[in-house]
């Protein structure tokens, strides 16, 4: 039949009652062409009443009546039954029927209507003509609208998901060859180019959002497998190409490599090294992410070769061949395919995309025939130019073109296409990237089938194999930001891949073999000894290595891992060869140097792979030199290095067992290491560090204290060594937790003070408090620090410092040195007349108080210089205050007799301070009146009255003050409001 129609019933839910929904699919060679529901479902994907129905009429055909097409019952009819038919027809629907009906009656009895020429009339219930277009129900409307949807929510809400399952949806319809798969990928980059934000973000310069970027290289990739459709007319190809060429020339398409010109070599390249790169990077043709499939419209599959290769497991060359050196087959007879290879392994995705699994993977199989022979002949080429090569320690030959990162992801394919053939489950199903299971995949031995006599490999261990062949490819960090994270992040894909292999003995044997190969490969391996100054580095790699190999060889996996600690872009004296300009070396390399945008996160690797290793180490004193050797060396940032040594103190400090010495005495290496490389720079982390040092030092133990202590000038600023350093080492939880004896006490203590003097002696104004601090317990040590105080005070210390030091003496029980240094700090001291809420006054306040409880003679010394650097009345009366209510001398300094008797104001030395006063309080009153406000009138009356309170203390005070306030009325006559209010208040 080509009609289906049916009624679908769908049961009542708790909250939706039962409904009935009329369907009707239309079919033609086993393909759903249409199909309509009551449902008004809107998706690309058919409702659940269309499959319902469709899956009722292949499950039970017997059920469903088969009838002739509606025309052949029609023809049956005599004209009373066909005049019977119509009539209950229009009945049974006259509401939706009618108004048609109506119209065809009108037009049928025109003799000249559009209907009446043409002979016959459709049928819906009878099949296409069998030239008609067949294909698969595709509701266009709905991929654009779910597209656009899609992209207008910019990532979010899962949308980046959906657009994948899409993808996903696409490469699905490929590989069931059904034609709609390149119509819904149109309809799909029809919508990416109509996306608005693309003309917006090159308005901006700015480039396109990172989960946008990985959406469009999909698309990319997706078409090179549309165009690279074995079986594909030749006119579909070509309007493909036209297509492909309208979005390409369209200014908003993205770039293949985010905003840079790429110097990747074109698609349709061989494997040569060096031709045609030489040209200016302004003469590259723009590449967009459609022009690898423009270029795989060039390419077709009717090469004969490929043809016997791709159609045969047991195509192997003629015997007598084999003696020549052929092209098209190895040594041992097995066919190779010559083709630049990341197009080669297009070609793979092409055929494992489009349902033809077998042939997918009988490519693969020659091209790692072919990519190993390319190994052993770069390894033979290496053999004659290692000596001068190690010489020069650096080299020109690397591959501008990674396969790791490649736009076309060749690595990841092959790999693919080999572990699809060895998974364990019910149906091979295509993997989908972003998928939301977690089980890993299981995988199987599967023999690789070859005409060739030697056939104990596995596509299992082949897939091992050429996953390291391409992760350790020696390779140019590529340009631009975009090109360099995906490098990173292709690797770690590939990673995550290489993870779910099971390592038994076989893939062992692979994994050791191809290690061997990598650190032999010199210049075309990226562990080989000497690699270009630009190489990528193989951090990530090495560390995926280093775990896998360790419980089977560790010298092989730290011989590697160690191998791979460089990063030659940071060694400055490397004078290596560019690879674009062999003869402008120094106008070349270091400009280049600043575009290696993803610098952090390969450090960070690099400090990752050491870290690992350190953690294996623990207990082998040997290995631990060798990997610290390798870390002080190769890693140039500080805070990496002190990550590395926190890590390593972590590893060797557990807290359920003791800890591991020889990891501790690395951490302490590594943590002095950052001390040394953070004294003269800036770091916000630096006191951090400090305090950790210090920590690991006494995890170390009491030698290691005394080290650091005796050190201290090529360690620590004298702060951090008095303030931070000597302070946690001399504190009780240090003594506590070394449980020492009393010698080694003492030994502590003794470094501790030296280091105390030496830093005061260096850095007076910040360390002096802290030496004295740290001499208390040792007379002499004291005495001298005291010493190094007195000597700086008068050049090197604020009167800020040098009043914190004599509280702390007088604190001490000191009071005579705390009144020696109090009077120093005043003569650093000046206070105006209008700073009444200056900080040191306190300062000033404690030193008369001070100096007033030992005695007369002492107040008399610092009252001349009170009066000479304080000029504020208030604080000066203040002071006056204080003086006059207790008797001197009241400390009870031993030896001094005290008369007991209050000091009189008339004479010295509190005579020289009410002077003072008073002075200050007419200097300030005339200040203040040269800019005062009425809105302080009543806080100046105030003033005064305070200022009467001070002339009242002089013996003709009351005459004093009379004769101040006329003089004011004198002079400040012009302020009548202000004079008006004196008066009131003075008389």
């Amino acid at each position: 039949g080509f009609h289906l129609s049916g009624t679908v019933t769908e049961p009542a839910t708790a909250t939706e009652p039962e409904m009935t929904y009329k369907v009707a699919i239309s079919f033609d060679r086993c393909k759903i062409t249409s199909v309509t529901c009551g449902c008004g479902n809107k998706d690309i994907f058919y409702c659940a009443h269309v499959v319902a129905l469709s899956l009722y009429r292949i499950r039970k055909p017997d059920q469903v009546k088969l009838r002739l097409p509606i025309s052949e019952t029609l023809f049956q009819m005599n004209r009373d039954q066909l005049q019977k038919f119509v009539q209950y027809l229009i009945t049974a629907h006259h509401t939706e029927v009618l108004p048609t009906a109506q119209k065809l009656a009108d037009e049928i009895l025109s003799s000249n209507s559009e209907i009446n020429q043409v002979h016959g009339a459709p049928d819906p219930t009878a099949g296409a003509s069998i030239d008609d277009e067949n294909c698969w129900h595709l509701d266009e409307e709905q991929v654009r609208e779910q597209v656009k949807l899609f992209l207008s929510q910019g990532g979010y809400y899962g949308s980046g998901k959906q657009l994948n399952s899409m993808f996903a949806k696409v490469r699905e319809m490929l590989r069931m060859r059904d034609s709609n798969g390149a119509r819904m990928l149109t309809l799909i980059t029809e919508q990416f180019m109509a996306d608005p934000r693309l003309s917006l973000w090159r308005q901006q310069g700015t480039g396109i959002t990172e989960k946008c970027r990985q959406l469009w290289d999909e698309l990319g990739a997706l078409w090179v497998c549309v165009v690279l459709n074995p079986h594909c007319k030749l006119e579909e190809k070509s309007c493909w190409l036209r297509q492909l060429r309208k979005w390409g020339e369209m200014d908003v398409c993205p770039l293949e490599d985010g905003n840079y010109g790429n110097e990747l070599p074109n698609i349709t390249n061989a494997l040569t090294q060096s031709s045609g790169h030489s040209q200016d990077s302004l003469a590259r043709p723009r590449r967009t992410v459609f022009t690898r499939a423009i270029e795989g419209c060039d390419l077709h599959w009717q090469d004969s070769h490929l043809q016997r290769i791709i159609s045969s497991d047991f195509y192997v060359s003629p015997s007598y061949q084999r003696e020549g050196e052929s092209l098209l087959f190895n040594s041992q007879g097995q066919p190779l395919w010559l083709e630049h290879v990341p197009t080669a392994c297009a070609r793979v995705d092409a055929l494992r995309s489009h349902g033809y699994p077998r042939e997918a993977l009988r490519l693969t199989v020659a091209i790692i025939n072919t990519l190993r022979l390319q190994q052993q002949r770069q390894l033979e080429i290496y053999k004659h130019q290692k000596k001068e090569l190690l010489q020069r320690g650096a080299t020109t030959i690397t591959n501008l073109e990674g396969w790791v990162g490649h736009p076309l992801n060749p690595i990841g394919c092959l790999f693919l296409t080999l572990t699809e053939a060895c998974r364990l489950e019910e149906e091979n199903c295509l993997e989908i990237s972003d998928t939301g299971d977690s089980k890993p995949p299981v995988y199987q031995h599967v023999p690789v089938v070859t005409g060739s006599q030697d056939s104990d490999e596995s596509y299992l261990s082949l897939a091992l194999e050429v996953a390291l062949m391409g992760m350790g490819q020696q390779r140019v960090m590529p340009e631009g930001l975009y090109a360099q994270d995906k490098v990173c992040r292709n690797e770690e894909q590939i990673i995550a891949r290489l993870q779910d292999l099971e390592l038994d003995p076989v893939l062992v044997q692979t994994l050791r073999k191809q290690c061997i190969l990598l650190l032999e490969g010199g210049p075309f391996s990226g562990l080989g000894e000497v690699i270009h100054r630009e190489s990528v580095p193989m951090h990530t790699f090495a560390k995926y290595l280093f775990s896998a190999l360790l419980p089977h060889d560790a010298d092989l996996a730290y011989k590697l891992a160690l191998r791979a600690m460089r990063l030659p872009v940071l060694e400055t004296t490397a004078p290596s060869g560019d690879v674009t300009h062999p003869h402008h070396l120094v106008s070349v390399v270091p400009s280049r140097y600043p575009r290696w945008f993803t610098l952090g996160h390969l450090e960070s690797q690099q400090c990752e792979l050491a870290s690992t290793m350190l953690t294996a180490a623990k207990g082998d004193m040997l290995r631990l030199r060798t990997v610290l050797e390798a870390i002080q060396k190769n890693i140039h940032s500080s805070s990496l290095i002190f990550k590395l040594a926190q890590d390593a103190f972590k590893i060797a400090t557990p807290a359920d067992s003791n800890s591991d010495t020889t990891l501790l005495n690395v951490a302490l290496e590594l943590g002095l290491q950052v001390m040394r490389m953070t004294l003269s720079t800036l770091n916000w982390r630096r006191r951090e560090m400090v305090r950790w040092l210090v920590t690991c030092a006494t995890e170390v133990g009491v030698r290691a204290l005394v080290s650091i202590l005796q050190s201290w000038y090529s360690l620590f600023t004298p702060t951090e060594a008095t303030s931070i350093v000597a302070a946690t080492v001399m504190s009780h939880n240090t003594i506590l937790r070394l449980s020492l004896d009393y010698p080694q006490r003492e030994e502590l203590a003794s470094c501790a003070r030296t280091l105390a003097l030496q830093c005061a002696m260096k850095d007076p104004q910040n360390c002096a408090l802290s030496a004295l601090t740290l001499c208390e317990k040792d007379h002499i040590a004291f005495e001298t620090a005291y010493q190094i105080v007195i000597d700086a005070a008068s050049t090197g210390m604020t009167y800020t410092q040098l009043f914190t030091i004599a509280r702390y003496m007088e604190h001490r029980g000191y009071p005579l040195r705390a009144f020696k240094l109090a009077s120093l700090a005043m003569t650093h001291l000046n206070l105006a007349y209008n700073q009444d809420t200056h900080p040191a006054i306190n300062d000033v306040l404690w030193a008369c108080a001070l100096s007033h409880s030992l005695g007369k003679n002492e107040l008399a010394a610092i009252i001349p210089l009170v009066v000479k650097s304080v000029h504020c009345a208030t604080v000066l009366s203040d002071i006056l205050r204080r003086c006059t209510m207790t008797a001197p001398g009241l400390a009870g300094i031993p030896g001094r007799r005290n008369s007991g008797k209050l000091m009189s104001t008339d004479k010295a030395p509190l005579r020289q301070l009410l002077d003072a006063t008073i002075s200050a309080y007419i200097n300030t009153t005339h200040s203040r009146l040269t800019h005062i406000s009425p809105r302080h009138y009543g806080e100046f009356i105030e003033f005064l009255s305070k200022a009467r309170e001070t002339f009242l203390l002089a013996q003709d005070g009351h005459i004093q003050f009379a004769q101040f306030i006329d003089n004011l009325k004198q002079i400040y006559k012009g302020k009548k409001k202000l004079m008006l209010l004196v008066r009131e208040r003075f008389g």
